[in-house]
Parts: C-alpha cells; sequence; structure tokens
C-alpha cells in the first residue's frame, strides 16, 4: 500500500476511497467526456457517508426510510456511480466502462430512476439542493403522520461553488431556514475551482456567514477532507443541531494528482494517461482501467445493518398504522374516499375559485397531499382550509408557505413528489412561471407527479399591464415534452382536472393554467361534452356534419367561441366547436379519435389569449396575441387584442366571401 493519503479510515475504507478515486479517472478516460477532478476530491467525503453515517442498504436500495443522498454537483455523477458500485449496489463495472455512453446506466449527470441511490435528477446547478428541502420536508410530514419507528430519515447533500452561486439555491436556503428542517445537512464542497478559474473571479461571497443569516447551524471544518474521523464528527455535530446545517469543506480539486490538484482544467478534462498512471502510482493501485476488487463491495455490504429488513419488522409490528403507510407509500398518498364534487350550474365563475373549491371538496380526503404558493395563497385557490402552516411549531402542517421565491417552490415540490408517499403542488400567476421554468422541466424529465397551478392566465390580468400578462408562457409549457399544460374550459371542467389529478396512483407533472377573471359556465350538451371529453384533451364541444368550419379553442375562449358560432348560425354558417384543453393528453389518442375532433377537411381557426406559436398543428388560421400586452382594463385589453366572438365571426365571413 502506498503512503498514507487518507487519515482516519479503516483499511476497507482506505481501499474503497483508493478504488473510487481511481474509477473517477478511468471512466471520463474512457469517454473522453467527464469530470474526475471533483470526485477525486469527495471520495473520502462519500466514503465516509455510506460506511459510517448512511442509513442504506444495498439489498434494498428503494426501502422508504433509507437515508437520502443528493449529489447537487450532478457533473461529479461519476463519484456515485463509483460509490455505489463500491458499497455492492446493482452498478458493474460495465456500467462503469458505459459512462455517459448511449443506453447506460451512468449517464453524465444522475438521473432518478436510471441508477441505484440516486434519488432526484441532479445537473442543473443548485435544483439538487432545492430538491433537496423538498424531500426533507416530506419526511418530517410523514414522520409526524405515522411515527419515528416508521420514518426518521434523514437528507444529506453535497453542493459546490456553483450550486451556492445559482439562484434557487438561495432561494432554497433561505426557506429550510424559516422552516427549521433538522434532517437536512448540505456539505459545501470549497474546492475554490469553477471552470473560468478561480471562484474570486466572480465571488467572494461568506457562504458561512450567509447560511447562518438564513438561520441555518454551521461547521466550518475546514482542511479535513482526507480525514474520515473529523469528516464524522462534523458530521455528527451537524446532525446534533434542531436546524439544517451547512458543513463547509475546503477541498482540493485532483488531489491527489500533482499534476491537477487545485487547477481550473481538473473540473471537466479528464486526465491523460500519463496523469493516471501518476495518481496510480500514488495511490498504491494497478494502472489498469477498471480495475475493481470484488471483496471491497463484498465486505462493504457484509458489514452494513441490514437495515430495511430491520425497518419491515417495525412496519409490521405497527399494525394497521403500517399498513396505512404502505398504502399512502404505492398510491403517494391519492385520493380515494368517495367525495361528492363540487358543482356550478351556470353563471360565471374565475376558474382559480374553482380551484379553491376543488381543494375544499377533495384535500381533506388526500392524506399525501401539500399544498402552497408563492406568496399567493388567497389568489390562486390551494387554500388547505382543513390544516395549518407548516413549520417548527407544525411539523404536520400541510400549507407550505413558500414565500416568494417561485424557483425553490417549484424545485421543492420535484423533492416532495419523488420523495414517496406524498403529493405537492404549488401556485402563483401564470406569468411567474417565468421564474420556476428549469424546475418544472427537471419535473417532467424526472416524472415527478407535482401539481404546478398557475392562474391569472392571460390578458385578463388588465390594469397590471405586460409586465404581468402571460403572452408566450403557454407555448413555452407545451414544449416542455411529458408536462399535461390543461387549461380547461369551464369551473366544472377545472375541478374534474383537480380530481383526476388527486385519484391518480401514479401523478405525471401537471400544470394547471387558471383564469383571473370569470368566465362562463358551460351547460346542457357542452357540460356534459366536457365531462365526457375533457379527460382526453381535446373534444368536440359541438357537431354539426354539415360545418364549413371550426372553431377550436382554450380556457376562457372556449366561451368566447361558443358566442360566435351562435352568432355564425344565426347568419347561415354551420359551425362545430372544439375545446383542446391538453395537448399532451390529446396526442396520447388513438389517430382516428384525434381526426374526427380537428376534421381538417374543412377550414378551422383557433382562438387564444396568447401566442399563436403552435397551432398550426392543429388549425389552419390561428389568432392569438403575438406581442406583449398593455396596461388597462381586462375587457379593454382582450377587445383590443380581438380577443373576441366579433373578431372570429369577421375572419370566419372573411374566408366565406373568400371562398
Amino acid at each position: 500500500m502506498a503512503d498514507s493519503l487518507y487519515f482516519g479510515a479503516s483499511d476497507l475504507e482506505d481501499r474503497t476511497i483508493r478504488q473510487v478515486v481511481a474509477l473517477a479517472m478511468d471512466a471520463p478516460a474512457a469517454a473522453q467526456s467527464g469530470h474526475s477532478g471533483t470526485a477525486m476530491a469527495l471520495a473520502p467525503l462519500a466514503t465516509m457517508l455510506f460506511s459510517r453515517v448512511l442509513a442504506h442498504d444495498p439489498s434494498d436500495p428503494s426501502w422508504p426510510d433509507r437515508d437520502r443522498f443528493v449529489l447537487s454537483l450532478g457533473h461529479a455523477s461519476i463519484l456515485q456511480y463509483a460509490i455505489a458500485h463500491s458499497f455492492g449496489y446493482d452498478v458493474s463495472l460495465d456500467d462503469l466502462r458505459g459512462f455517459r455512453q448511449a443506453h447506460s446506466r451512468t449517464p453524465g449527470h444522475p438521473e432518478v430512476g436510471v441508477t441505484p441511490t440516486v434519488e432526484v435528477t441532479t445537473g442543473p446547478l443548485g435544483q439538487g439542493l432545492a430538491n433537496a428541502v423538498g424531500l426533507a420536508l416530506a419526511e418530517r410530514i410523514l414522520r409526524t403522520d405515522f411515527g419515528e419507528d416508521l420514518v426518521s430519515h434523514r437528507t444529506f447533500v453535497i453542493a459546490g461553488d456553483g450550486c451556492l452561486e445559482e439562484g434557487v439555491s438561495h432561494e432554497a436556503a433561505s426557506l429550510a431556514g424559516s422552516l427549521g428542517l433538522s434532517s437536512l445537512v448540505v456539505f459545501y464542497d470549497d474546492n475554490r475551482i469553477t471552470i473560468d478559474g478561480a471562484t474570486s473571479l466572480a465571488s467572494v461571497d461568506d457562504a458561512a456567514a450567509r447560511f447562518r443569516a438564513y438561520g441555518w447551524h454551521v461547521v466550518e471544518a475546514g482542511e479535513v477532507a482526507n480525514d474520515l474521523d473529523a469528516l464524522e464528527a462534523a458530521t455528527r455535530e451537524a446532525l446534533s443541531d434542531p436546524r439544517p446545517s451547512l458543513v463547509v469543506l475546503r477541498t482540493h480539486i485532483g488531489f491527489p494528482s500533482p499534476a491537477m490538484m487545485d487547477r481550473r482544467e481538473a473540473h471537466g478534462t479528464p486526465f491523460s494517461g500519463a496523469q493516471i498512471s501518476e495518481v496510480k502510482a500514488l495511490l498504491g493501485v494497478p494502472d489498469e482501467p477498471f480495475v475493481s476488487s470484488a471483496d471491497i463491495a463484498q465486505a462493504q455490504r457484509a458489514r452494513l445493518a441490514p437495515r430495511a429488513e430491520l425497518w419491515r419488522e417495525r412496519l409490521s409490528a405497527a399494525g394497521p398504522r403500517g399498513e396505512r403507510f404502505l398504502t399512502q407509500w404505492a398510491t403517494y398518498g391519492a385520493l380515494s374516499d368517495e367525495v361528492d364534487a363540487p358543482h356550478y350550474d351556470g353563471g360565471n365563475v374565475a376558474t382559480r375559485k374553482a380551484m379553491q373549491a376543488a381543494m375544499d371538496a377533495f384535500a381533506p380526503h388526500c392524506a399525501g397531499l401539500t399544498a402552497g404558493s408563492a406568496d399567493l395563497t388567497d389568489n390562486t385557490g390551494v387554500l388547505l382550509k382543513h390544516s395549518v402552516a407548516q413549520g417548527v411549531a407544525n411539523p404536520g402542517g400541510r400549507q407550505i408557505y413558500y414565500g416568494i421565491r417561485e424557483f425553490a417552490m417549484g424545485a421543492a415540490l420535484v423533492g416532495q413528489s419523488l420523495h414517496g408517499g406524498m403529493r405537492a403542488a404549488g401556485s402563483t400567476f401564470f406569468v411567474f412561471s417565468d421564474y420556476l421554468r428549469s424546475s418544472l422541466r427537471m419535473a417532467s424529465l424526472s416524472h415527478a407527479g407535482a401539481l404546478f397551478v398557475f392562474t391569472h392566465d392571460s390578458v385578463g390580468v388588465g390594469e397590471d399591464g405586460p409586465t404581468h400578462q402571460p403572452v408566450e408562457h403557454l407555448a413555452a409549457l407545451r414544449a416542455i415534452p411529458g408536462l399535461h399544460v390543461h387549461r380547461p374550459s369551464d369551473a366544472n371542467e377545472t375541478i374534474q382536472a383537480v380530481e383526476a389529478y388527486l385519484r391518480s396512483r401514479h401523478p405525471e407533472p401537471t400544470a394547471l393554467i387558471l383564469s383571473r377573471q370569470d368566465m362562463p359556465v358551460l351547460t346542457g350538451e357542452d357540460a356534459t361534452a366536457s365531462r365526457e371529453g375533457a379527460p382526453r384533451g381535446g373534444y368536440v364541444l359541438r357537431e354539426r356534419e354539415d360545418a364549413r368550419v371550426t372553431l377550436v379553442a382554450t380556457g376562457s375562449e372556449v366561451g368566447v367561441v361558443l358566442d360566435a358560432a351562435d352568432q355564425l348560425t344565426d347568419q347561415g354558417v354551420s359551425v362545430r366547436v372544439v375545446a383542446l384543453p391538453c395537448w399532451t393528453c390529446f396526442e396520447r389518442q388513438e389517430a382516428s379519435y384525434r381526426r374526427d375532433v380537428l376534421r381538417r377537411d374543412i377550414p378551422s381557426l383557433s382562438l387564444e389569449a396568447g401566442a399563436t406559436l403552435g397551432w398550426h398543428r392543429y388549425v389552419d388560421e390561428p389568432l392569438g396575441i403575438d406581442q406583449f400586452g398593455m396596461s388597462a382594463p381586462g375587457a379593454y385589453v382582450f377587445q383590443h387584442f380581438g380577443i373576441t366572438a366579433a373578431r372570429v365571426v369577421e375572419q370566419v365571413l372573411h374566408r366565406e366571401e373568400a371562398s
């Protein structure tokens, strides 16, 4: 064995660290892509955590009460893969050889559902830390509901300079501090190197002082990155405090490479063959690629307590309480009770008000639901009247006040949704989806079944003006693959959509786009068509076999085109009307259904109070708003931009004359 590089380590831990460091060089070198230096420097910390601190079980990687480990600096993914391999998880040498290659189980950044030990999909810096706030929130609520014998795990995060510089981490850390999330520990990899060079080029922050100001407990561990006993002591100190904790570690990127340590090139440049050989000589490991000692994983697995098995014994002993936990876990806390759904018989109702009516009816029966907003709870319809505000005083509270932190809210929703046993709803004005769009994207990428409620959905916001009037936002959200962007046609359709989301045993990421202003409630045959067709994402509201044109709309504009259809019928023009509340749902229908709904053999026209981008896929002539709005009363703004029945009638009659 080479001279000691790592202190306080058992022989097994020392061999594990050296193996992880070697693999952290080999995999990026083979891929000619990847980040070795950070993984090398953090190998002792990760080994200490998995060896001494984390409650985990390679024989059952997804048991509910495991500690969560989040590598927020996801570019260092090879660290997590090499650790998982070395501790006996189902990550083979072939998987490591396939690092960053097509269809491998070791992608360039950790992806949940692909590799064991990966809890959330990390990559965009800072989001892993913010996801972890959601994970810790879910744990606290479930622990309060089911007891510490069934739920008592911690969330550990490794974050870097980039994570702490990104704005989402500021929001998330402030939120975690205000909530007092005691089961959250973040390790700050203070290596002082970024891709451009020294961190001092762009940041002179005092991270420790900043986190103390957020209400965190801070452990300034100093130069202990290679001392496992000191790392453990710092971790135990962090866990002993009732606040969330930041452990600041001074590390040296690329350690122990004489050529690459503390250099910016160690960040994202694979090491050369000569540099790898030099480090392996220092490590005392064979100078061959992908050398792994099978006895390391076997020994690590053997020394770990059978955590999952012991937990299942406690679960069995819990009787009915344990059964309730398993049901909630398996269904993400789905609504299962028979509940009388609210119903509107005509009139005019804003869909955001219908959202609140749905929450009033369904939320008390949905055990896994949390809800909150970015400081707009009364405006967006997500007030849980049966619950209390989440916080230290009410650890089981389902009402979460996220503050004016849209991005952190979105990321925390993802964390809660991926934790298990929970489903989370968050809300804000639609225009502010800009602030959290990256977390929306990550929700869809990671199949996190969160509900994003966006109200004040159009220029109907009125006097607040173009800064608050969403125009391009529907097109932007619809472009996210797999995200269900649902703009209901009326209040009852809104309630139906909320109930369907809450009843789903495997909810998908969903964005509900709701109106500020009152809009007509569908009645008669129109209401029947909505009730039957809305779940399919698109449906025929009014069919006419002799129709000469199809009018298509979403949201509040459905009522407008129905009015236009009545006027055109009075003028002898036969019209059919289609609603397309959710394009993603509609595209999942069979081709014959979509053809029957759209009937592209006759001219078609759409109306939506937003950008027309994307509408040519469904209609011949889209009418909308392809510019920013204006500050004026909402009715005037709609009139000014032609979101009116009169404009639809005019366009159809013009087509009739031209043909």
